[in-house]
């Protein structure tokens, strides 16, 4: 506990004392963070979603929840996470001044848990968040969330990155890569708010946290702006993200089961089956034909094995989504495989545009 340092002055015949009574003194780190907080945080936003729901007498009942946004311009875009806007069917934002408008939805990715809403409100009202970069961060370098936490209103935690390259399943279970690790303490309703630097730069949206009892205990996850600025540029554009797509189900190829089907190599990753029409078989990809049973699994085998893309080895089939995810529809893409028969080729796909709608993801 800091104490105000008191000096006393005496005066020559005794008959006063003169005390001075020194400000607070701050550190510079104390400074920076209530430099940031009152900056930064009119730019973060409460966002309160209404869900319809049905008792077990199918009455409507509807069902509130709370998050978090970030202001990103003085056109009224904020972006959230998708599981805060999920199945909402009204949303309302709440700025740090008290003032409530009513939201839309601009559009979401689910893989990547993202999502831009979009308010009516003065340019004069909204305070903008500027976003940094993801991509040279360092373990231990400070950061701080701002957030609103269980409704209780606007509040700062600090922390350090903990740790960085985690990877994260999105509300789909798709993986989403480069994940910030920190721990600064997130909690329920800090989900969507902005994770900063010590300059004021936004590097990531707090999305997650690991915990046995719900509550923090000092493991919290960031999407990195980088990801973020990538996706938000999209959905604003065109209300969704497109992602790239091969067209095929993938499967990986272990040890043992290459050596149970006498197959000349011992990793990659099996096609299992290719989407007609799609990238994969225009490029002339090849899907299993035939069932094997290895243990107590039966495999569809008989298609390609791919073992390098763009030059870097495959050992699973997380390798080349992971790959793949770095291209945008309509690239090319090099692909080193093995056939069946124990032929090797290269084949260059042209990724195509994942559907919206189907159940092949890759």
């Amino acid at each position: 506990m800091k104490l105000p340092k008191v000096t006393a002055t005496i005066g020559i015949f005794g008959f006063f004392v003169a005390l001075t009574v020194q400000a607070w003194a701050y550190t510079r780190d104390e400074e920076n963070n209530m430099e940031l907080y009152e900056r930064l945080a009119p730019g973060v936003v409460n966002i309160t979603s209404t869900i319809l729901e049905r008792d077990f007498f199918f009455n409507i009942i509807p069902k509130k929840g709370v998050g978090s946004g970030v202001v990103i311009d003085k056109r009224g875009y904020i972006v959230t996470n998708h599981h805060v806007i999920e199945d909402a069917s009204k949303l309302e934002v709440t700025l740090a001044n008290g003032e409530k408008y009513t939201a839309r939805l601009v559009g979401s990715d689910p893989d990547t848990d993202v999502a831009v809403i979009k308010i009516n409100a003065p340019p004069s009202e909204l305070v903008v968040i500027p976003m940094g970069d993801s991509d040279n961060l360092k373990v231990g370098q400070k950061v701080l969330a701002i957030g609103n936490p269980f409704g209780l209103g606007q509040t700062l935690t600090t922390g350090v990155i903990s740790s960085l390259g985690r990877s994260l399943r999105s509300p789909t279970g798709a993986l989403v890569e480069n994940v910030i690790q920190t721990d600064a303490s997130i909690n329920p309703g800090n989900s969507g708010g902005p994770l900063i630097d010590s300059s004021g730069r936004m590097i990531g949206i707090n999305t997650a946290i690991f915990s046995p009892t719900g509550a923090n205990v000092g493991i919290g996850f960031a999407i990195p702006v980088n990801t973020v600025k990538r996706v938000v540029e999209e959905i604003i554009e065109r209300g969704y993200y497109a992602h790239p797509w091969l067209g095929a189900t993938l499967l990986t190829l272990f040890p043992d089961v290459a050596e149970a089907l006498h197959l000349p190599v011992r990793r990659g990753v099996m096609v299992v089956e290719v989407v007609p029409g799609s990238p994969a078989d225009r490029a002339g990809l090849r899907g299993g034909n035939m069932q094997a049973q290895v243990g107590n699994y039966l495999l569809l085998v008989g298609g390609d094995i791919i073992i390098r893309v763009e030059g870097k080895e495959t050992a699973q089939a997380e390798d080349v989504i992971r790959i793949i995810r770095r291209y945008r529809p309509g690239d090319r893409v090099r692909m080193d495989i093995v056939r069946w028969d124990g032929s090797r080729e290269r084949v260059t796909v042209v990724l195509g545009e994942r559907p919206r709608t189907n159940r092949y993801r890759w």
